[in-house]
């Protein structure tokens, strides 16, 4: 009886988990359905490994990065165009409660209002603009002051590297640079920072080790 039990127990397991501990039921004690239950965790741990957050947001950026016939210097041109100002970044990235990936500008206009412009990837048209409130507008303006490569700037020389998915000022710390992001086909997501003056490229070391960390 108590082995009956402990084939079926196990067998209902396996039905629900794929079959995986079928093989297991063949002593008459609880060993075996503890074994297969270790099994199938055992098992199930090593699938969030493989797919967890950080492999799937890889996996999802890459895809919006061979989506994307606009490049991001054109996405960023195409949002200057329809709202004048100093753009200071640009991202690939999903729209709102869409899925749809857009290249959202950041621009800080004339008088110090920023506006995030939207612009689709498959036309480099501006789909709409709404202003933010944004606490870093001093910082960013002492950042920019005296430097003379701008996002677009930035963008293609990075564009040497990769897709390019982001690029964005890094108005803290001593050494202020753009910072821009990355992908090649079938390769991992890339850092790296472009120099404010002369457009410089190196690999952003710092931001892999916080990556990792995280």
């Amino acid at each position: 009886m108590k082995r009956n039990i402990v084939i079926a127990a196990v067998t209902a397991a396996a039905l629900i988990g794929g079959g995986t501990a079928t093989a297991l039921a063949t002593t008459e004690d609880g060993g075996s359905a503890r074994q297969a239950a270790n099994t199938r965790l055992s098992d199930d741990d090593v699938r969030d490994d493989q797919d967890g957050p950080d492999a799937q947001d890889d996996g999802d950026d890459a895809a919006r990065a061979a989506s994307a016939d606009v490049t991001a210097p054109e996405a960023i041109a195409s949002a200057l165009k329809h709202t004048s100002g100093t753009a200071v970044s640009a991202e690939l990235d999903d729209e709102d409660d869409s899925g749809k990936a857009i290249w959202k500008v950041d621009v800080l206009s004339g008088d110090n209002t920023w506006h995030s412009v939207s612009v689709d990837p498959s036309n480099g048209k501006v789909l709409g603009s709404h202003t933010d409130d944004e606490d870093d507008t001093a910082q960013v303006r002492a950042a920019l002051k005296g430097a003379s490569v701008t996002a677009e700037e930035a963008a293609k020389a990075a564009g040497g590297k990769g897709t390019v998915t982001s690029v964005d000022l890094d108005e803290d710390g001593k050494n202020k640079s753009w910072e821009a992001e990355t992908h090649k086909s079938g390769g991992a997501e890339q850092d790296w920072k472009i120099d404010l003056n002369t457009a410089k490229i190196t690999a952003d070391h710092d931001q892999d080790q916080d990556d990792d960390q995280d």
